[in-house]
């Protein structure tokens, strides 16, 4: 096997687990709270039927990219492809500037996220807090360093405990006689109006972001077993998998906690289990919380660390995140650079939820939106035998997912889009001082006569 080569080892079982992993972590436990509250009425079930069916349209989007560049770095060779030769390495470029600092920051999020929930059992100093939250990031780093047949096996029994979490959580709504009380009264107070649209926006900026990671097995494109029909069927598989699940925990914690109590609650799972079922059980299920917390943090670092290799090895980054480990075959350069960076974060930063907030908005621009339509002008160039997987309907999918995700991007409010359009173009910026001094497009010199 060559060294330079990654493996493809991952089989459909596997990148599911990655997946789901990915996108149940902290992150549903705690904006559970904040959605109710920011929805104000037992509608809030809405915000997350409302992320699961933009992550379903946008999985199309990915499907059709993913399964045609079975590639690692995901997005960036979708990008560089759907853009073509010239304006695509700007769009990759971009999508690669982003994600050396939201990288580290979504996984250093989840870490300070993982310390946090910790307090439910024992309370921590702050300094304490971000002595955790360190140690998280410095155990997933350990964990990723190893073959990826190993990760994927890891990712498999991670997965275990994520459905073990969620089973508890849901059968005990059920088992508590009152489950269906919440669709029943679902729409009561709800008024179609502005005022709910602009809830609704705000509160799918947390659903979706809840969501995230569905697409987690692109970034790992060249370690798939079978890619063409894996990538799409994980994808899928993942989105209505955790979009059952997320429904019916949120109806599992409204049949038993009133609305008020939701909205007070930041440990509301937990406070849940308690109401039922005492301290003891509440601890417990607060120890897999934290357990579902730490597998998302290893999905997502998994996956990020390919991106920066992608990139190296195609010549539009540092070499030296082209290297792959010589015996175990991974980019341990781009993990221990990525993991390194999140380290740092999580023992800086103590709340950085409207930091991520920010990072989220630029990533809408420079991936999600920019990848839809760079489906759009590769289909025209290429025609749509090209894709190995096709959507059904194209292209109102496609241009569905670019309208869903403008709307969100607007809702994550001014400051945040002002401050993903002032990185953006910072990053713009430096493509150009790279360029220049490479000699590259656009800034390359022409020859006379030529």
């Amino acid at each position: 096997m060559s060294e330079s080569t990654l493996s493809r080892k991952i089989s459909l079982l596997q990148a599911t687990a990655i997946n789901m992993t990915d996108m149940v972590g902290i992150g549903p436990f705690v904006v559970l709270s904040i959605v109710a509250e920011t929805m104000g009425g037992p509608y809030f079930l809405y915000a997350w039927l409302a992320g699961a069916l933009l992550a379903f349209i946008d999985a199309m989007v990915w499907s059709e990219l993913g399964a045609t560049f079975p590639l690692a770095g995901g997005s960036y060779n979708f990008l560089k492809e759907g853009f073509g030769p010239k304006w695509g390495r700007l769009t990759s470029f971009l999508f690669i500037w982003q994600t050396m600092i939201q990288a580290p920051l979504v996984i250093a999020s989840a870490a300070i996220g993982f310390a946090q929930y910790f307090g439910y059992i024992v309370h921590l100093t702050p300094v304490e807090s971000k002595v955790l939250s360190g140690s998280v990031v410095l155990i997933i780093i350990l964990l990723l360093y190893r073959k990826i047949e190993t990760v994927g096996k890891i990712s498999v029994l991670l997965w275990m405990g994520v459905l073990l979490t969620m089973a508890w959580v849901i059968g005990s709504g059920m088992a508590h006689g009152n489950f269906l009380q919440p669709v029943m009264h679902v729409n009561d107070g709800l008024q179609l109006n502005m005022g709910f649209a602009a809830a609704l926006g705000l509160a799918s900026v947390k659903t979706v972001y809840s969501y995230l990671g569905y697409y987690n097995v692109c970034h790992l494109g060249g370690e798939i077993v079978n890619p063409q029909k894996n990538i799409p069927r994980s994808m899928f598989i993942s989105i209505i998998g955790i979009g059952v699940l997320y429904m019916l925990m949120n109806i599992s914690v409204a049949s038993v906690l009133p609305f008020s109590a939701i909205v007070k609650s930041h440990f509301v799972v937990s406070d849940f289990v308690q109401a039922l079922q005492g301290a003891k059980a509440a601890n417990i299920v607060t120890v897999l919380i934290l357990f579902v917390a730490f597998a998302s943090v290893f999905s997502a670092t998994l996956g990020y660390s390919r991106v920066p290799y992608a990139a190296a090895k195609d010549g539009a980054f540092f070499k030296v995140f082209a290297r792959l480990h010589p015996s175990k075959n991974f980019p341990y350069i781009s993990l221990l650079v990525l993991g390194g960076v999140a380290f740092l974060f999580s023992i800086i930063f103590t709340d950085i939820k409207q930091v991520v907030h920010a990072i989220l908005a630029m990533r809408i621009l420079t991936q999600f939106i920019a990848q839809a339509a760079g489906l759009v002008l590769l289909s025209k160039r290429k025609g749509r035998s090209f894709l190995q997987w096709r959507m059904p309907l194209y292209p109102v999918p496609a241009y569905l997912a670019i309208l869903i995700w403008a709307w969100v991007f607007y809702s994550t409010g001014p400051m945040m889009m002002e401050s993903a359009l002032g990185f953006i173009a910072a990053g713009v910026i430096v493509f150009f001082i790279k360029a220049k001094v490479n000699k590259e497009w656009p800034m390359e010199r022409k020859v006379i006569g030529q």
